[in-house]
């Protein structure tokens, strides 16, 4: 498959994300909740993966994927007034929702944009880049890792929190990708190791799975060595 393909295939994907998402906008804090039921704590390892960045107050922090917004309270809690949100998502329905939260809880220090991952220009001396549900839907994942990694203040941290195909019996493996599916998931997306770029990248990697092996935290670190 030539460069033009890829592209192009990759273009259609996007495409489709997006048209679900705009269906999605409406209800999607509440689809996220239900997930519950299955003993599923979003929330929890939202909050985790969150933890793994060891924010302080003041600091910049990029969120790629943000959705409505369900991360925002947490970061508030680490970076304080005195900090900055930058909320990347490719759905516009998406980001009304994420700005109408910032509104009912008068966050002034967030700042929403609507642009693929992959072509967002990260600003530099960033504190802290982070990704929740979100990354493994976007085809050119590795380009936006390499671009986190390019804008984090050395010492500072990328952390992913994101679904993986698991080592269950095929039966409950289909069963986990249909259950998924309304948030975009299909097998050849579960497929996809971000991880890998990430060790690739950074020069180091730390990958934790929860939910029996179909949930990862990942995390690198920017070092003072020169990028790959």
């Amino acid at each position: 498959m030539n460069q033009i393909q890829i592209r192009n295939d990759n273009v259609k994907q996007q495409q489709g994300v997006r048209r679900l998402y705009r269906k999605r906008a409406k209800h999607y804090d509440l689809s996220a909740n239900l997930y519950y039921l299955t003993g599923f704590r979003e929330f929890a390892y939202r909050k985790q993966a969150i933890e793994m960045l060891k924010l302080k107050p003041g600091d910049t922090v990029v969120e790629i994927g943000c959705g409505t917004g369900l991360n925002f309270a947490y970061l508030q809690e680490k970076v304080g007034p005195t900090g900055k949100i930058i909320g990347v998502d490719l759905t516009g329905e998406m980001l009304e929702r994420a700005h109408a939260r910032c509104q009912v809880n008068g966050w002034r220090n967030v700042k929403l944009v609507e642009q693929d991952a992959s072509t967002f220009l990260f600003p530099r001396n960033i504190d802290g880049v982070i990704s929740t549900f979100a990354l493994t839907l976007v085809p050119e994942y590795h380009t936006v890792i390499s671009n986190a990694a390019t804008a984090l203040q050395p010492g500072k941290r990328m952390v992913l929190l994101d679904l993986q195909l698991p080592d269950w019996p095929r039966p409950l493996v289909k069963l986990g990708i249909l259950l998924t599916s309304g948030f975009g998931v299909n097998e050849e997306i579960a497929k996809r190791h971000p991880w890998e770029s990430m060790a690739t990248v950074f020069g180091n990697m730390e990958k934790t799975d929860v939910y029996f092996g179909a949930v990862y935290f990942a995390m690198s670190e920017r070092g003072t060595r020169q990028l790959q």
